[in-house]
C-alpha cells in the first residue's frame, strides 16, 4: 500500500503495541522530528561601519542562541575532538586574534569537532566551530588564522542578525534529529556529514557578507602577526577542494558561497595594502607539530568522508567497506564506530549496529549521539525499555532536545504506558513543531482522547 514518506508509516500504532516496529519504522523515528523558534528583530547600529543596519536579533538573542544550540550543533558534528593539544592550539591561535575584535560584548571560542566535512561556523555570539575535515586540509597557522578571523568577522559585523532581519526568518532549533525527508526511509543517511552541519540553525551569508568577513579577517590576521596570503592560500585550498572532493565541502557552500573572485580580491590586497606581511613566517612548523595527533587519523578521516558519500547516494555496501577501513586503521575513533553502527542498522544488521554503537558510547561517554543511536537501534530490536533508559540518559547529557521527547513518547506507547506516553506526545507539540512527528502525536494523542 502507498503512503505519503513524510507521514508515519502505516499502521505504526499497531506494531508499536505488538513491539513489532520494522526497519523502516525505526529509521524513520530516527529522523522524524524538527521545530522552529523566532527571534525578535529592528534596528542596530554595525560594529564594524558604524551604521544603522536591520537585525532579526537583539544581542541577548546572539547570546541565547549560542548557549542553547551550540551544544547541539556540535553534538550533530559528533561531538568535540578528543585532544587537547588541537583544542589548546585552536584557542591560543584566536586569542592572538581577539585584540582586533570590534565587539566587546562577545566572549569568542572556537572548538574543533569530529565531523568528517570540510567547514567553519561560528554562532552569532562568538561560539565556532572547526571541523577536523578542514583542519586537515589546511597547511599552516597563516591559514588557519585567516580561517578564524574570517569567522571573527561575521560575527563582529553581526551578519547572522542582520540575515535574520532581512530575510524575515525563523532559526531552526537544533534537537538533533533531522528534518524527514521525501523519502523517510534514507533520511537518516542523506543527513550525514556534510549534509547536516551547520546548515539547520546558523545564517546562510550573502556574498557580500563573506566580502566583508573575508576583508575582516585579513585585516585581523595582519595586525595580529600573521601574513596576509594566508587568506588568499585558504581560498585556494578551498577552490582546489571543490574540484577534487566536492561532497565533503557541501555544507561549506551552502553557508559561505565561495567563488574565484573572493581569492583574487585576496590576493590583490595581500599585494597591495598588506604588501609588508608578506615576508612574515607562515607558522607552517607550529601548524604541523599542534595538530600531529590530529593527522595521525587522516587516513580513517578520508574513509569516513568516502563512506558518508556513499551513505548519501544509498550505497550501502560501499558505505560498510568505507567505514570498515576507517576502523582497521583508527579502532578507537567515535566517528567512524558511530557511522559504522548508522550504516549496519540502515542495512538491518542490528546486532553489528548496536555493536558499533556502544563501543561509541566507550570512546566518548560524554557525547550523546551514539547514545541516542543505540535507542532506535533498541526500538528496531523490540526493546522499548532499554530505548527508554537510552533516552533518559541521552537528556542527561544533551538536554532539550525536542526529538528525544517525541522518542520517549514512541518508547512508552510500545511499553503500554499510554498515560507517559501522551504526557510526552503532548510536550513534544509544545514545541510548535508542524511535521510529520507532531502530525503522528497528533493523532495518538486523539484516538486516546487526550488533549495536546
Amino acid at each position: 500500500m502507498n503512503h505519503d514518506d513524510n507521514a508515519a508509516p502505516h499502521q505504526l500504532d499497531q506494531r508499536l503495541a505488538r513491539n513489532r516496529l520494522s526497519r523502516r519504522d525505526t529509521l524513520w523515528l530516527f529522523a522524524a522530528a524538527s521545530s522552529l523558534g523566532g527571534l525578535s528583530s529592528g534596528c542596530s547600529t554595525s560594529p564594524v561601519t558604524g551604521k544603522k543596519i536591520l537585525v532579526g536579533m537583539s544581542r541577548a538573542d546572539e547570546r541565547a542562541v549560542d548557549k542553547e544550540h551550540a551544544p547541539h550543533q556540535f553534538s550533530a558534528d559528533l561531538g568535540v575532538v578528543q585532544d587537547a593539544a588541537v583544542n589548546n592550539y585552536v584557542a591560543d591561535v584566536l586569542q592572538r586574534l581577539l585584540p582586533q575584535a570590534q565587539r566587546q560584548d562577545v566572549s569568542f571560542s572556537a572548538r574543533v569537532l569530529n565531523a568528517n566535512y570540510v567547514n567553519a561556523y561560528t554562532f552569532p555570539a562568538g561560539t565556532m566551530g572547526v571541523t577536523r575535515g578542514i583542519m586537515l586540509e589546511m597547511e599552516d597557522e597563516a591559514q588557519l588564522a585567516a580561517l578564524l578571523g574570517h569567522e571573527m568577522g561575521h560575527v563582529n559585523a553581526r551578519h547572522s542578525a542582520q540575515s535574520q532581519g532581512k530575510e524575515l526568518i525563523t532559526t531552526a532549533a537544533l534537537f538533533g534529529l533531522s528534518v524527514a525527508l521525501s523519502d523517510s526511509k534514507w533520511s537518516p543517511l542523506i543527513d550525514l556529514g556534510g549534509q547536516i552541519g551547520a546548515s539547520a540553525l546558523l545564517a546562510r551569508y550573502s556574498r557580500s557578507h563573506e566580502r566583508e568577513a573575508d576583508a575582516l579577517g585579513q585585516k585581523y590576521m595582519v595586525a595580529a602577526g600573521y601574513p596576509a596570503q594566508g587568506m588568499t592560500q585558504l581560498h585556494e585550498l578551498l577552490l582546489a577542494t571543490e574540484k577534487g572532493k566536492p561532497n565533503i565541502l557541501e555544507t561549506m557552500f551552502s553557508s559561505h558561497p565561495l567563488s574565484q573572485e573572493r581569492r583574487d580580491t585576496a590576493a590583490r590586497l595581500a599585494e597591495t595594502a598588506y604588501a609588508a606581511s608578506l615576508s612574515r613566517p607562515n607558522g607552517r612548523e607550529r601548524y604541523m607539530d599542534s595538530t600531529a595527533g590530529l593527522r595521525r587519523l587522516a587516513p580513517a578521516v578520508l574513509a569516513c568522508q568516502n563512506g558518508e558519500t556513499a551513505l548519501s547516494r544509498k550505497q550501502l555496501p560501499e558505505a560498510e567497506r568505507q567505514f570498515a577501513a576507517a576502523l582497521r586503521h583508527t579502532p578507537t575513533d567515535y566517528a567512524a564506530n558511530l557511522r559504522m553502527a548508522q550504516s549496519q542498522h540502515a542495512m538491518g544488521k542490528l546486532a553489528e549496529a548496536r555493536r558499533y554503537a556502544q563501543t561509541a558510547r566507550e570512546i566518548y561517554p560524554q557525547e550523546a549521539q551514539a547514545v541516542k543511536l543505540t535507542a532506535s537501534v533498541r526500538l528496531a530490536q523490540n526493546d522499548p525499555a532499554g530505548a527508554l533508559a537510552d533516552l533518559q540518559q541521552f537528556d542527561r547529557l544533551l538536554p532539550g532536545d525536542a526529538g528525544a521527547v517525541f522518542l520517549k513518547g514512541v518508547a512508552n506507547e510500545g511499553l503500554g504506558q499510554r498515560q507517559a506516553a501522551g504526557k510526552y506526545f503532548a510536550q513534544y507539540l509544545k514545541s510548535e513543531a508542524d511535521d510529520p512527528a507532531a502530525k503522528y502525536a497528533k493523532k495518538r494523542l486523539a484516538d486516546w482522547g487526550m488533549k495536546p
